[in-house]
């Protein structure tokens, strides 16, 4: 077979296809992060003190002008990663060199497919991980609101599946939002671990000439660079691993509430409803009203737990310095992603739409329920716990009726279903909202000077 001409040499057309991957379809999701960075590149490398510049100030604006033009035609389809480039970035140099000629065959300078996959990756996860916080503060709200809606509806709460003692629909709800609420903090801790910028540190030991890697890190919005160029390429996957580390505990908190909407929305309980258009039916049984996006879910989380677990069992193994493996790290990062955001929106949908049934509810409660409840009466009365239990439990047939209503409202301390803090909650759900809201513009503030047009509309060029 005649070998392949690409921009880094020949290549056998079935090592090309074996080493390029799956890359010309998954880069497709970071061409407008590989034309950010390399405006920031160029604008950086227009700046370095040279006998005879790289750049002019016009043709650094000719190739920040041409890097849009390249993201305009991604959006609308023209724009297409061939297999003789391999992947994105010399995709993006073949277009602007085609284009602008030796301005385009510059641009590479003082740079790897190391450092800019890397800055890609980061890119890329800056606005996933400000969409996943703003999505689960979203679901850990509406909770909330479903919470406090039913926080005086008793509801029994359970160990081991089993009856235990009185709670309420108010504790049940928050309890899961209060999960999420934690998941933001992690998510909030993989955003600031992501927001350091590799580029510069090119294949890993940096290069001969003075770059400047603070400024490339300001123009694209980055709190520092990762400040020793080796490690910068070492991080890649390991940023990765703890986003999507930070994503399963997301999984983790929808797969638990998942289970217990499967198992209440069962007739046998009845606690909760959604109408048809949530749920799916039977090709064969009419009636049938399937919990399918909660059960999709629940097997949804082994895919992101994989996913994490897939990327760590790549690092495990590598020495220090960039290595091919971390390539196979793109493909479970960009899924994980992809399932915990499209789990989050469907969890949001069907939870807003959640019907709670208080008398099914009241229904699931037996006198053994409030048998602690009458052990610590008794502890009121002056008597030890150990023998209030005692007694409780050699009478448990002789327990005599208990409202409900009245054993919800009677636990009044914090957390507790009558010392519910909803305003607490709701404000931490809104300042993981807040949060992301604010890096987000900032973000497409610093984006939109540097490419000169508004991000992330990108219609056309300003005058």
């Amino acid at each position: 077979m005649i070998a392949k001409k690409t921009l880094v040499g020949k290549i056998h057309p079935d090592i090309l296809a074996f080493t390029a991957g799956k890359d010309v379809l998954l880069d497709e999701v970071l061409i407008e992060a590989d034309c950010i960075g390399s405006a920031a590149h160029v604008r950086m490398l227009s700046e370095l003190k040279l006998k005879k510049p790289l750049f002019s100030k016009k043709e650094c604006s000719e190739v920040i002008s041409e890097l849009v033009q390249i993201m305009m035609k991604a959006r609308s389809g023209q724009f297409k990663i061939k297999a003789a480039d391999q992947d994105v970035h010399l995709a993006v140099e073949r277009a602007l060199s085609k284009k602008l000629g030796d301005a385009g065959k510059r641009i590479h300078t003082a740079r790897s497919r190391n450092d800019q996959v890397a800055l890609d990756l980061r890119l890329y996860a800056k606005e996933q991980l400000l969409n996943m916080i703003e999505e689960a503060a979203s679901l850990a709200g509406i909770l909330i609101k479903l919470g406090r809606k039913n926080a005086k509806v008793p509801m029994v709460g359970r160990t081991h599946l089993q009856p235990a003692m009185p709670s309420s629909v108010g504790v049940w709800a928050t309890a899961h939002a209060e999960s999420l609420l934690d998941d933001i903090e992690g998510l909030i801790a993989a955003y600031a671990q992501n927001d350091r910028s590799p580029l510069g540190s090119a294949a890993g030991y940096g290069v001969p000439l003075d770059i400047d890697r603070k400024l490339t890190a300001k123009l694209l919005g980055f709190e520092r660079p990762i400040h020793n160029v080796m490690y910068a390429s070492m991080a890649r996957g390991k940023c990765e691993s703890v986003i999507l580390s930070a994503a399963s505990q997301v999984m983790l908190s929808l797969s638990r509430l998942a289970e217990d909407m499967i198992l209440f929305m069962m007739p046998e309980f009845g606690y909760f409803k959604l109408s048809f258009e949530y749920c799916t039916g039977s090709s064969i049984m009419p009636q049938k009203q399937n919990p399918d996006v909660f059960e999709l879910v629940r097997g949804r989380t082994s895919k992101v737990l994989a996913c994490t677990n897939s990327i760590m069992g790549v690092l495990k193994g590598l020495p220090g310095g960039y290595q091919r493996d971390l390539q196979e790290t793109k493909e479970p990062f960009f899924d994980g992603i992809g399932v915990t955001r499209d789990a989050l929106r469907a969890v949001a949908l069907v939870m807003s739409n959640v019907e709670v049934d208080a008398k099914a509810l009241e229904r699931g409660f037996s006198p053994g329920v409030f048998a602690t409840d009458r052990a610590l009466e008794l502890v009121a009365d002056g008597v030890p716990f150990r023998d209030a239990y005692n007694d409780v439990k050699a009478n448990l047939n002789k327990l005599g009726d208990y409202d409900p209503k009245t054993a919800v409202a009677a636990k009044v301390h914090e957390g507790a279903s009558g010392g519910l803090d909803f305003k607490a909650m709701i404000s931490r759900s809104s300042e993981g909202l807040r949060f992301a809201k604010a890096n987000r513009k900032r973000y497409y503030a610093t984006i939109s000077k540097l490419l000169g047009v508004e991000y992330p509309v990108v219609e056309k060029l300003k005058d």
